[in-house]
This record gives structure tokens, C-alpha cells and sequence, in this order.
């Protein structure tokens, strides 16, 4: 019994190799990946520059209470 499941295991990952090997060869497939892939590096530079200027609102922010400190001191 053991080894008809060891059996049977080993034929469904040949056939899931053979159909994923088979997908990956469709240009449809390839398109599509290509888009997803696309979105997602889009995706990420969009985020990139939303912290970037985040990041930049927040170095202001303390250049600005910087300042403000510095004037109150030396009044």
C-alpha cells in the first residue's frame, strides 16, 4: 500500500510538471505573465517615489522645527 501512494504521488508530480512545462511554453501564458510582471514593477517604483517624497515631507517638517527652535532660543 505504501508504496502504490509513493506511486501515485510520483505520477501526479510527472504530470504536473508536464502541464506546468506545457503552460509555460503557451505565449498566451508568456503575455500575460509579461503584464502581471510589468504592473507589478510599476507598481513599485510607484511606491518608491510616494516615500521618497514622504520622506522628503518629513526631513521639511523637521528642518522647519529646526528653525523655529533655533528662532525661539535666541529670542
Amino acid at each position: 500500500m505504501l508504496f502504490s501512494n509513493k506511486m501515485v504521488v510520483f505520477g501526479l508530480g510527472v504530470v504536473t510538471g508536464v502541464a506546468a512545462v506545457s503552460l509555460i511554453k503557451n505565449p498566451a501564458f508568456k503575455k500575460a505573465c509579461s503584464a502581471v510582471v510589468g504592473k507589478g514593477l510599476q507598481l513599485q517604483d510607484d511606491s518608491a517615489a510616494f516615500a521618497e517624497s514622504v520622506k522628503e515631507d518629513a526631513q521639511d517638517i523637521v528642518a522647519e522645527a529646526k528653525y523655529n527652535n533655533q528662532k525661539k532660543a535666541e529670542a
